[in-house]
């Protein structure tokens, strides 16, 4: 085993709460109805191929990628299709939502169900490419974006280096780990089909030094297969993120405004090189995921294997919520969103689900600044949030853009360490919604 590595700017140590890292993950089940966004990914939202009244099955396509950066979205359930509208006012990021009445569990033909390995990879590497484009495959870590524009490599750009995101830094999510630990053979091979599609024969595996079993699972199965390894990493939070990856594996610097194959490095969250493999070794498209269902507001914290566009509603009934529920967050509590809708629905990028007390969820009061530059220590893009947050209450954009807050990849370790409790994360993100906004 290589030396332990991370990254050498900034970061932070909270509390990991992997409370479910020991709980093997468990078939949600199927509920009465879901209802399906059409845009769960970067880019543009798909176009819809059914109306109301058609019968569709498991793994039928249902929106069509629409323009380079998009995604196919397919049905996650078979039944018949009961509205095709626009998401309710103030919803935000879906535009529309196709919904299907549940009828039985029939699923396409040729969707390979069987419990078996398949090994051999005989999809050449531009059949690769359209099959995870086909499969609505897109990065599960949380952004969204569509896998086979970064598996596609541009003219004019050279990758030497593939990276498995494996860290999951993020408190109480533990889907990452339990995939690594239960399903490792298969992302192995997962991980060797994105090295034939990119051409090379380097795969590193990245894995968090908090997640043992899942090292010694993955490692177990690397041994067999030429081209892939582990790459151990210390925990330190925002280990997973892709720049700060990176640096830890390769010692590779991502510039400011660069992309990490301008450092000839793509990176794949974990998860989502299990769909490549059921994509391309099973003909099964992207239609669910494992979710952690956890927090200290819940009594039976799980890892449960979700279709995509279940209710939230319908998992949290799974693992016994206490009454002091004071927070929900889809995602982890540094990066996640908090929610208010229960009926809200599991997307492709729906790492967890997160249910906290209402006893830990701390309404900050806010006071000045202390001028400790704590935020500036711990900021592992090396900005200076306390002066962005200066520029942003005068408004005062085009400053902020100067000391580089495009750069920001909204982590939240400045905020989580302040200790005059100022929203510094806020700050940066409006600063960068205003700068977009009039570019």
């Amino acid at each position: 085993m290589s030396k332990i590595k991370t990254f050498s700017k900034g970061g932070i140590h909270p509390q990991k709460y992997k409370i479910t890292s020991d709980v093997p993950i468990t078939d949600a089940g199927i509920p009465d109805m879901v209802v399906i966004p059409v845009r769960q990914h970067i880019g543009a939202p798909a176009k819809i191929l059914v109306q109301k009244g058609d019968k569709v099955k498991v793994g039928t396509l249902i929106a069509d990628a629409d323009g380079v950066v998009s995604a196919d979205v397919h049905s996650s359930v078979s039944g018949e299709v009961t509205k095709v509208e626009d998401a309710e006012a103030g919803s935000g990021y879906y535009e529309k939502m196709i919904t299907i009445k549940v009828e039985g569990d029939e699923w396409e033909e040729n969707i390979d169900r069987s419990p078996n390995v398949v090994r051999e990879i005989s999809a050449s590497p531009e059949e690769i490419i359209e099959i995870v484009k086909q499969s609505g495959i897109v990065g599960m870590g949380g952004a969204g974006f569509p896998t086979p524009i970064k598996v596609d490599v541009p003219s004019g750009k050279k990758v030497d280096c593939l990276i498995i995101n494996g860290i999951e830094c993020e408190p109480y999510l533990t889907a990452d780990d339990r995939l690594m630990q239960e399903c490792a053979e298969q992302i192995v091979i997962g991980a060797k089909i994105l090295n034939k599609a990119l051409g090379i024969q380097n795969a590193i595996i990245a894995i968090d030094e908090n997640k043992p079993k899942a090292i010694e699972a993955v490692q177990k199965i690397t041994r067999s297969y030429v081209g892939v390894n582990v790459q151990v990493c210390a925990t330190k939070y925002p280990q997973g993120a892709e720049k700060q990856l990176i640096a830890a594996v390769t010692g590779r610097e991502v510039p400011p405004g660069c992309l990490p194959i301008d450092v000839h490095c793509v990176v794949q969250n974990a998860g989502t090189v299990f769909a490549v493999y059921e994509a391309v070794q099973k003909h099964k498209p992207l239609f669910e995921r494992v979710v952690t269902v956890s927090g200290d507001a819940v009594n039976n914290p799980a890892n449960f294997r979700v279709r995509i566009g279940t209710p939230a509603s319908f998992l949290i009934a799974k693992v016994d919520p206490q009454q002091d529920v004071g927070k929900m967050i889809f995602g982890g509590p540094m990066m996640g969103t908090a929610a208010i809708n229960k009926e809200a629905p599991v997307t492709k990028t729906t790492s967890g689900i997160l249910l906290l007390k209402q006893t830990s969820v701390v309404d900050p009061v806010v006071s000045a600044c202390i001028r400790c530059a704590t935020c500036l220590d711990v900021c592992p893009q090396g900005l200076e949030p306390f002066a962005i947050a200066n520029f942003v209450r005068n408004a005062e954009y085009q400053e902020a853009k100067k000391i580089h807050v495009l750069d920001c990849i909204e982590c939240g370790c400045c905020s989580y360490s302040c200790p005059a409790r100022i929203p510094l994360l806020d700050f940066c993100k409006l600063a960068k919604y205003e700068i977009r906004k009039k570019k």
